[in-house]
């Protein structure tokens, strides 16, 4: 498998669930810019949508989006239990969580990146951000994990999205939840892993 990635963005949630799985792949890093791999393909012709992340299997196919990726996956292993079963009410759980992830958190975030977007709508976009914030919070001081499970997929793609506060001055502390649960995630020797290779 090839995975499309660039540093930091959304594309680490499959890197970081790769390397807990032990799967094999190939890194090809993108430049969200140009729109090329560092060997010079048109990234474009491999994802039309023009972003990562990417997963190109051996067969040749593609996958995008992150919520599918990792579904994906986690099913490759079940072994590992990063996902509940697929067919199983907690299965509809994760993709729950999955879908708040991606709209509510990523979106917001991502929204934060937009230059061209005035101060005063990004005041808007954090205020409803922070309250999002505040659901994360609530099942993150009853568990260590969005999942009663534990570590799932759900909570690799979270701890990605939520380093971009780093970006916007958002001190997480606010929310020590949301603070414990990075530093759990961060501890993680394949997130680590992740990390180096990617900002390498």
């Amino acid at each position: 498998m090839k995975l499309y990635y660039a540093p930091q963005a959304c594309s680490m949630a499959p890197h970081i669930v790769l390397r807990e799985l032990g799967l094999p792949f190939a890194l090809i890093r993108v430049d969200n810019s140009t729109k090329q791999t560092v060997a010079g393909e048109d990234f474009l012709a491999i994802n039309p949508k023009g972003y990562v992340a990417a997963l190109q299997l051996d067969n040749g196919e593609v996958l995008t989006e992150g919520p599918a990726i990792l579904q994906y996956l986690a099913d490759l292993r079940p072994e590992a239990n990063l996902a509940p079963a697929n067919g199983s009410f907690e299965r509809v759980r994760l993709q729950e969580w999955l879908n708040f992830v991606s709209t509510e958190i990523h979106g917001g975030l991502g929204a934060l990146f937009n230059a061209q977007f005035p101060d005063e709508v990004k005041v808007l976009i954090k205020a409803k951000l922070f309250k999002r914030f505040g659901v994360l919070s609530q099942t993150l001081e009853r568990q260590d994990y969005l999942m009663a499970g534990g570590f799932s997929v759900v909570d690799a793609y979270l701890f990605t999205v939520l380093r971009w506060t780093g970006f916007f001055g958002i001190d997480l502390n606010e929310w020590p939840a949301l603070a414990r649960f990075q530093a759990r995630i961060d501890a993680r020797p394949t997130v680590k892993a992740a990390l180096a290779a990617e900002l390498a």
